[in-house]
């Protein structure tokens, strides 16, 4: 991870202690993915047996999917390791 990347995920944990004093605690992850199937699956399998409501809607051109996702999560560490993990994912972007 690049050092911009680790800065960008420090500040994040702060932002997210800070707005959220009790955890566990509801969120709602929002990103948008190239319109593919097996792209979008891969982000509603990370949330997999968590209990998560999931969103998608597709954009007019039909090239772009968003997906929402509200979900309790633990603790901001949580937050960061999902944000994390879907970064794998080919040309997502997270909102």
């Amino acid at each position: 991870m690049d050092n911009k990347t680790q800065e960008f995920y420090e500040r994040l944990k702060v932002e997210l202690d800070l707005n959220n004093p009790v955890w566990p605690a509801e969120y709602l992850f929002k990103f948008i993915v190239p319109t593919d199937p097996s792209k979008i699956k891969q982000v509603e399998d990370a949330f997999d047996c968590m209990g998560a409501v999931i969103k998608t809607t597709k954009s007019k051109t039909g090239k772009f999917t968003s997906i929402s996702i509200d979900v309790t999560m633990k603790d901001s560490d949580e937050i960061i390791s999902k944000y994390q993990e879907v970064s794998v994912v080919e040309g997502i972007i997270s909102l």
